[in-house]
């Protein structure tokens, strides 16, 4: 019995010293925390989707708290994050413009021409490996398979008849689809935008009308009705300076193809 005593009294003693001695280190080590950088961390949403160009909220919140990022950097918290997190840093939250992802694609199923019928793994980073990009007869147009779908973490994109289609409400602009796409099809635009192009092909006139029954021709119609000089045609096919655009309209009255769509109503 005594050497049972002895025993639990050296067990304990040494763990008493021991958890003395970690309590001791713990404190002389201990790294430093900045409160600011808890705090914005409780505020940003917790989606770690990367659309702020950082590996995580984690990342972002040390990066605002150093004064490495801006208070409005999270594309997901949008204003009212902005707001509570330049609360924190003492700071203004200043302008910034609501996004969404855009789709530069109408050659769905009944528009846009296959070459041949393709029966391999449906996957659009694949298609580079595949005999003309893939089937489609525009190598330039949207393959519909769907790699954007699964790269978006707020199930705001979709395939409806055979392209890509952004759900405009759901979508937090956090770039994760523009990054997946390998035909760099879809960009972030104003929410407030009223007009955009349908259109990515850098092909001229003739080889787009080949190819797809829509489709910018790059005949600069829109360019000349355009008063406030919004609109331009880069490589065969047009583009919208949302700067400038007045959303008038017009570019999209006189288009013959048209591909300048009302993108809300």
């Amino acid at each position: 019995m005594t050497g049972i005593i002895i025993a639990a009294a050296v067990v304990g003693c040494v763990g008493l010293v021991l958890g003395l001695f970690l309590g001791f280190m713990g404190k002389k080590f201990a790294v430093e925390v900045d409160q600011k950088e808890i705090d914005i961390r409780a505020e940003l949403p917790g989606n770690n989707c990367g659309g702020c160009g950082y590996a995580g909220c984690d990342a972002l919140a040390k990066a605002i708290a150093a004064g490495e990022a801006e208070v409005g950097a999270c594309p997901v918290g949008g204003e009212p994050v902005a707001s509570k997190i330049a609360a924190i840093m003492g700071s203004e939250v200043g302008s910034s413009v609501k996004m969404t992802a855009f789709v530069k694609c109408a050659g769905d199923c009944e528009k846009a021409k296959d070459n041949y019928k393709y029966t391999g793994v449906e996957e659009c980073t694949v298609m580079p490996f595949v005999p003309n990009g893939g089937a489609k007869a525009c190598t330039y147009g949207c393959m519909g398979y769907g790699s954007c779908v699964k790269a978006c973490p707020f199930d705001a994109i979709h395939i409806v008849n055979g392209i890509a289609v952004v759900d405009r409400e759901k979508c937090k602009a956090c770039g994760k689809c523009v990054a997946t796409c390998p035909r760099h099809l879809i960009e972030l635009i104003p929410y407030d935008a009223k007009y955009a192009v349908n259109c990515a092909s850098k092909d001229k006139g003739k080889d787009v009308m080949a190819a797809c029954q829509t489709g910018c021709i790059g005949c600069m119609l829109c360019t000349k009705q355009c008063e406030a000089g919004a609109i331009t045609v880069e490589n065969n096919v047009a583009h919208i300076d949302y700067k400038k655009c007045t959303g008038c309209g017009k570019c999209a009255e006189k288009c013959p193809k048209k591909i300048i769509h009302v993108t809300h109503a």
